[in-house]
């Protein structure tokens, strides 16, 4: 309790009920103000011989209690900085504010009586225990965060702390002894090889697992775990119980044939562990070596999973994110994950973030990687609560971690564990860490296994047995014996990670293998999808410049308008929603759209009420989630790809509000969508909507960069579509829900061809048919074949009116990845071999399409020769001047016709 106005007058009315009748008061008062009385009994006597009663001002003195009050914040606030929080053993100073002087108390106050409240009966009692608290082996920061959980946080951090149960210590001294024993093991059993052990930070596995049983006693059934390679095998092991012979026969590199697969240290996996709450899911994280990135991926994939079992207060799926020390700080997509777990679309009930500090990155000390205090004030821009803990300071980490996940439970918010302990060999097994720390690595050198120190506690305690701890050491060594002489004695492959579960059922691999499927929906039902999205509730005041959007939409059901690209991209949504497919669309100004085209919300132009129809078509309809997105590309970006390797039957968006932006997301286009399936056996359906053409807005408002997804595509990895008219991207986004393969897939979209009288389409054209790969074009006598792709089309057909070149025929290339041969050819099959193509692009000629086609055919296509119309090669997608641009674009049209 802080010593307020409020307190001061709740102080004055107790003294007050003392004096009236001593026993109205609880005990520990009654001591108190007993107490001062004995103080007053050595005043003067007055006249009549009686002793006076003193005011409460005099009685308690108020400025020795302000006094206290400040010595206590202090301890708050500053008391981490002196805390025994490195295991290394190295002085932290003491802040002066921690001392009596600093607020003007002497060594004899010491002996003074406090009020009940400041939890002690003497200053030097309350000393004591602020000293066994703060200064301790946990280092708490709370007072950062808001009144209301800062008052609940130091109510529990300032109680007696429970012990853990005599059973808990047992199993967390046995799983910290299991996490050394086996990085030892590795270290003889293959020497040499990369594991990234997690020697000096053992205790992440107690800590994990002790999460796990926690968290299933709050309700959690599924817990999705990120974290980097250091330590990673140990958890895989002795966490998420990956058997000891798959991570062996990893080691031993034997293949089944075309494996391309990844490093054993950035696998995954997932398993059901349980606990005397019920079963938990738990799933490790494929990831990259790319620090930090997995970490929008897992909690994206928690919201799906809460979304598939219907857990909209976000309580029964735990996050926990396991991060480096000098990556926490470091990493920029750090900040953009934090600054999701608010946000309605993005937000899982809190992550369990925890930071396996080496206080070293690669060769990197603190005072080189960060700025700050602690890498871990990042986040504070939660104001959330962050505590150091010593990493052997077990018994102190279960009680931090209780009050952590209590925490999260209580306020729904993220939550950071501050592991401090030390990497005790180099960043990998081969390196050398003594050439850039030699002080550090001489105090490592002398600590013993960090269960060696647990154990000592134990047994001086009695808790543990000399020989019993010998005999689970004997037991553990011997499984994983038997375990390595089985793999060398029956050697066998790897054993890819193969699909299960909601999975079954989809595939990867090859597109060929795949039959395509009609996407039409019937006409009748398009009709009512349309009225539906055009109608509100009632009452509902329509934005005037937005009422003849709704017009329109009308119209086309009435089939009086023809569809445009918003209609027919609604109507993608709103059908397969209503056929019981989940659609979420995520992106900066999403709702909307950048291009004021979409309008997913509507707004009340009296209360600015949102009203969104897609969410209203009809009854046992599937969710329609569109959200608006932070200004964060790769955090978003990331967080969709987690989404959708959780739903594979839903349709799950990313929209860029320029293609030219997705660049900043490269990471997770490289490391996630183009290569999981090849490195993970992991497949996403995930759509990627990249607004693209080159229309005079300048060189970062022109190209989605068409040409790195082409360079990345290979074994069907991809799929890469620039499509021209409403009812291609309408049976496109139908088609890639429809079809069982998944795969991602990049839609270079329209901006100016949005309003564009001719990209239009029938309701018919939506009723029937599918997406056609290659929309050809036969032309009798054709002088030329003008082959091309998206936007410059519809410049070419006009150009072609203009100079009446009836002789040049225009074929649209609309998929342009996975390569359609098969269509392209027997479309060009129609014209004699000798009828040149020419590929006509409006990007540079060393960007868009031209490479990758140039590549496969070297001058020649299908026995036509073949060659490019495009912009003189470039180190910028497009110039900054409109005019300029259009006097470009005008000559490439002309060469085409030449």
């Amino acid at each position: 309790m802080e010593l307020t106005l409020e307190s001061q007058g709740y102080l004055e009315a107790l003294y007050r009920a003392y004096l009236e009748d001593p026993f109205s008061l609880p005990e520990e008062w009654r001591r108190y103000f007993s107490a001062l009385a004995l103080e007053g009994s050595r005043r003067e006597p007055l006249e009549d011989g009686r002793r006076a009663t003193p005011p409460l001002a005099e009685a308690v003195d108020l400025a020795f209690l302000l006094k206290v009050e400040r010595l206590v914040q202090a301890y708050r606030e500053l008391g981490h900085l002196a805390a025994r929080i490195d295991p290394l053993g190295r002085e932290r100073p003491r802040p002066k504010e921690l001392s009596l002087e600093a607020h003007g108390l002497l060594r004899e106050d010491l002996f003074r009586s406090l009020p009940p409240f400041f939890g002690a009966p003497t200053l030097g009692d309350l000393l004591g225990r602020l000293e066994e608290v703060y200064l301790g082996p946990v280092g708490f920061e709370v007072v950062h965060t808001e009144p209301e959980e800062r008052a609940w946080l130091l109510s529990r951090i300032e109680a007696p702390w429970p012990k853990p149960p005599r059973e808990v210590r047992r199993r967390m001294l046995e799983r910290l002894m299991q996490a050394s024993l086996f990085e030892a093991f590795l270290q003889r059993k293959y020497l040499g090889a990369k594991t990234f052990s997690l020697e000096g930070l053992e205790g992440l596995v107690p800590l994990l697992l002790e999460a796990v049983e926690e968290a299933a006693r709050h309700g959690v059934r599924e817990v999705v775990l990120g974290m980097a390679h250091r330590g990673r095998l140990n958890v895989l092991a002795h966490v998420v119980g990956k058997p000891f012979e798959r991570i062996f026969r990893e080691f031993e590199e034997i293949f089944p044939e075309g494996y391309s697969g990844d490093v054993k240290y950035h696998l995954g996996f997932s398993n059901d562990l349980t606990t005397p709450y019920g079963k938990v899911h738990v799933s490790l994280n494929f990831n990259p070596s790319h620090l930090e990135f997995v970490n929008p991926v897992t909690l994206g994939r928690l919201r799906a999973k809460q979304d598939r079992f219907g857990d909209r207060e976000r309580k029964r799926g735990l996050a926990i994110l396991v991060h480096g020390d000098s990556a926490f700080i470091g990493e920029g997509i750090v900040q953009e994950t934090l600054n999701l777990s608010r946000l309605p679309g993005y937000r899982v009930g809190g992550t369990l973030h925890v930071v396996a500090n080496n206080q070293l990155g690669f060769t990197t000390l603190p005072e080189e990687y960060t700025s700050c205090r602690y890498p871990t004030d990042i986040a504070k821009m939660l104001s959330v609560p962050i505590f150091h803990v010593n990493a052997e300071a077990l018994d102190e980490l279960w009680f931090v971690l209780g009050l952590a996940l209590e925490y999260r439970k209580r306020y729904g918010k993220d939550v950071v564990i501050d592991l401090v302990g030390y990497r005790r060999r180099g960043h990998n097994e081969t390196d050398e860490p003594t050439f850039t720390q030699p002080p550090m690595y001489a105090l490592i050198s002398k600590k013993p296994e960090p269960w060696k120190v647990y154990a000592e506690r134990l047994l001086a305690e009695g808790v543990v047995a000399e020989g019993e701890l010998k005999a689970k050491e004997e037991a553990y060594l011997a499984n994983l014996e038997s375990e390595f002489a089985r793999v060398k004695a029956e050697p066998g492959p790897v054993v890819p990670h193969g699909l299960s579960g909601i999975w079954q059922g989809y595939v990867g691999g090859p597109d060929h293998l795949v039959p395509e499927v009609d996407t039409g929906v019937p006409l009748e039902a398009l009709k009512e999808l349309l009225l539906r999205l055009s109608a509100v509730p009632e009452g509902f005041q329509v934005h005037p410049k937005l009422k003849r959007f709704l017009e329109a939409r009308k119209e086309m059901a009435e089939e009086k308008r023809p569809l445009d690209w918003a209609a027919a991209e609604a109507l993608a949504f709103a059908s397969l929603a209503a056929e019981g497919h989940r659609v979420r669309l995520t992106g900066q100004d999403a709702l909307r759209g950048t291009f004021t085209q979409r309008h997913a919300a509507l707004y009340d132009y009296q209360t600015g009420r949102p009203y969104i129809p897609l969410q209203h078509l009809a009854e046992g309809q599937a969710e329609v989630e569109i959200y608006n997105s932070p200004l964060s590309e790769a955090g978003v970006l990331g967080f969709e790809y987690g989404y959708s390797m959780e739903y594979p039957e839903a349709l799950v968006l990313w929209e860029a509000q320029f293609g030219d932006f997705v660049n900043v997301a490269q990471v997770y286009i490289d490391q996630f969508l183009a290569s999981a399936e090849a490195k993970w056996n992991r497949l996403s359906g995930l759509v990627l909507l990249l607004p693209h053409g080159l229309e005079g807005q300048g060189p970062e408002h022109s190209s989605a960069r068409l040409e790195r997804f082409l360079q990345l595509a290979a074994r069907d990895n991809l799929q890469v579509a620039y499509p021209t008219t409403p009812a291609q991207f309408f049976h496109l986004l139908r088609r890639q829900v429809k079809r069982p393969i998944r795969k991602p897939l990049v839609v270079l979209t329209p901006k100016s061809l949005l309003r564009h009288p001719e990209v239009v389409s029938s309701l018919e054209e939506l009723a029937q048919g599918r997406f056609q790969k290659v929309i050809p074009e036969r032309v009798k006598g054709a002088r030329k074949v003008l082959l091309t792709s998206g936007k410059v089309y519809y410049d070419l057909l006009q150009k072609r009116r203009e100079v009446g070149a009836e002789d040049v025929a225009l074929i649209r290339l609309e998929l342009l990845y996975p390569f359609p041969e098969a269509e392209l050819k027997e479309a060009l099959g129609f014209y004699p071999r000798k009828t040149p193509v020419v590929y006509v692009q409006e990007e540079p000629v060393n960007q868009g399409a031209w490479w990758y086609l140039s590549a496969r055919f070297c001058g020649e296509i299908y026995g036509h020769p073949f060659s490019v119309v495009a912009r003189p090669e470039s180190p910028s997608p497009a110039v900054g001047s409109s005019k300029v641009h259009r006097e470009e674009q005008e000559a490439l049209l002309e060469e085409a016709f030449k």
